[in-house]
């Protein structure tokens, strides 16, 4: 699990930077227009850079930190889900898609097993941990108006 966010929090730092110092290197890979405003697509880069961060923080305590891991996991979920459908109306060029293996569908499977296994780690202690109720002091009648 670790290693698995180390891995993902150095790979984002590296796209990120690259993005951020070097914004043409995606659309000279693919082979497609830039878009008109390229300090967006650094911004890009920018966040893409900070997920990196996080994954590096995450990777100190992954159980801990899971809410990273779930942040993470929805980016890499959704972000192929709307590049598929700026493909399917036409405002996105397929080439445009070229990381998305390596960006995104590499750790779906991995942070999920974080996250489930973070699960498990918290279902568990919450089982453990005695049943508390109301305390007596909270049931007992407060013994008159205004007190």
């Amino acid at each position: 699990m670790r290693t698995c966010l180390v891995a993902a929090g150095i790979y984002n730092l590296l796209w990120g930077a690259l993005t951020v110092l070097r914004p043409m290197w995606l659309f000279d890979l693919a082979a497609i227009e830039p878009p008109n405003y390229l300090f967006i697509w650094q911004c890009v880069g920018m966040i893409v850079g900070v997920y990196g961060i996080g994954y590096l923080a995450a990777s100190a305590d992954p159980v801990r930190h899971w809410p990273i891991v779930l942040v993470g996991l929805l980016g890499k979920i959704f972000g192929p889900i709307g590049y598929l459908d700026g493909v399917v109306r036409g405002e996105v060029p397929p080439g445009f898609g070229i990381t998305i293996p390596t960006n995104d569908l590499v750790w779906w499977i991995p942070f999920a097993l974080i996250l489930a296994h973070a699960w498990r780690c918290h279902r568990a202690s919450a089982a453990s941990l005695p049943q508390l109720g109301p305390s007596p002091e909270a049931a007992a009648p407060s013994g008159g108006v205004g007190r």
